[in-house]
């Protein structure tokens, strides 16, 4: 008879490498005191990697990079889809996202429609932020992305150089997608994203 260990170690190794688990995802094998435990002993055997609080991988290894960590992102996004929740980044990691600044931010905020949380990774943080859903409404990643990233540097602040690189992105969009997403956008934002649809239109 198969242990929960087993079972457990068994559906992990189904999955790509790389790919997060969470406790919830083998409570077929039992408890979830059962399953914590059996997964503790998986790390202690450096089978799996706990990467946050009730989060695990089975990491990747690069030959020249070595053990892959999960992103930021992919675990966000993980969490988002297990909780069937929408997610936007903002701030800084959407400034960085869209080449608008080199810096990588130890610690992202995410607008949900789900729960708000903290989820510590090492020395980063990921925080989920309560939102409203017309602020998750946006269907364009690099038009959400956009509205974001333009909330962050603030109306009237916009470098010219900074407005090129956000119309050379937004011509990366879907146009219907970009179409949409303008009405949800501020006026002032609004005007920057027709400028990169009277370009996309001309080319």
């Amino acid at each position: 008879m198969q242990s929960t260990d087993d079972k457990v170690i068994a559906k992990i190794k189904k999955a790509k490498g790389g790919a997060l688990f969470f406790t919830e995802y083998f409570l077929a094998f039992g408890t979830s005191k059962t399953i914590a435990k059996a997964l503790e002993r998986l790390v202690k055997k450096q089978e799996i990697t706990r990467v946050a609080r009730g989060i695990y991988a089975r990491l990747q290894t690069h030959p020249e990079l070595g053990t892959l960590y999960p992103s930021t992102e992919a675990i966000a996004q993980a969490i988002a889809k297990r909780d069937k929740a929408r997610i936007i980044p903002t701030g800084s990691m959407a400034l960085n996202a869209l080449g608008l600044s080199t810096q990588v931010p130890m610690n992202v905020v995410y607008l949900t429609d789900g729960a708000a949380r903290k989820i510590t990774i090492g020395k980063r943080k990921i925080v989920f932020k309560k939102t409203a859903p017309k602020s998750l409404a946006t269907i364009g990643k690099i038009s959400g992305l956009v509205i974001q990233a333009a909330k962050e540097i603030g109306k009237d602040k916009l470098y010219e150089h900074e407005i090129e690189i956000i119309i050379k992105q937004l011509k990366k969009e879907e146009p219907y997608r970009l179409e949409h997403d303008i009405k949800l956008a501020p006026e002032w934002i609004r005007i920057i994203m027709r400028q990169a649809q009277t370009t996309i239109n001309n080319e």
